[in-house]
């Protein structure tokens, strides 16, 4: 028996200002966890989720409290069209907010990528389906930091408040 796969990228669609976590995760009621885990982890975050589902009627699942964000996500998720896929866009807030939160979620089985980088997924295809093969985030490294970089990495996250 021969089976035969085709690659591609699917380029992730999502405004400047946004971060997108890509995973997966097993099970319809992910949607919905998913939610509560992000709107409860920080005060003024705006998301969008969209959900592959994988059997029974192989719909995208949406869910979200911006409704730009909901439909951006969804689509992006029907793209994708990878079974057990989910894929977050957050404004207001950053990944490293929701990731314990997201990881605690019971279904959730991979974390691909959490970025505001350009994000490119391979994704492989079969006669049965389609499946995440990895991500291209972001853009290659360029050298090695210096010192001047160092202090610099250093001030902007003291600026952000991410660091003392």
């Amino acid at each position: 028996m021969v089976i035969q796969v085709e690659f591609s990228i699917v380029e992730i669609e999502k405004p400047e200002d946004c971060n997108v976590i890509l995973g997966t995760a097993h099970f319809i009621k992910t949607v919905e966890d998913l939610y509560e885990a992000l709107i409860t982890s920080a005060p003024n975050i705006k998301f969008g989720i969209g959900f592959c589902e994988s059997s029974g009627p192989c719909l995208v699942r949406k869910e979200g409290n911006d409704e730009e964000l909901k439909e951006l996500a969804a689509k992006n998720a029907l793209k994708l069209a990878c079974g057990h896929a989910f894929l977050i866009l957050i404004k207001n807030a950053y990944p490293i907010n929701v990731m314990d939160k997201i990881k605690n979620v019971m279904e959730v089985c991979t974390i691909y990528a959490a970025t505001a980088n350009p994000l490119q997924v391979i994704v492989v295809e079969t006669e049965q389906g389609r499946g995440i093969i990895g991500v291209v985030d972001g853009y290659k490294s360029k050298g090695v930091e210096n010192e001047e970089n160092i202090k610099k990495r250093k001030e902007f996250l003291r600026n952000i408040g991410y660091k003392l």
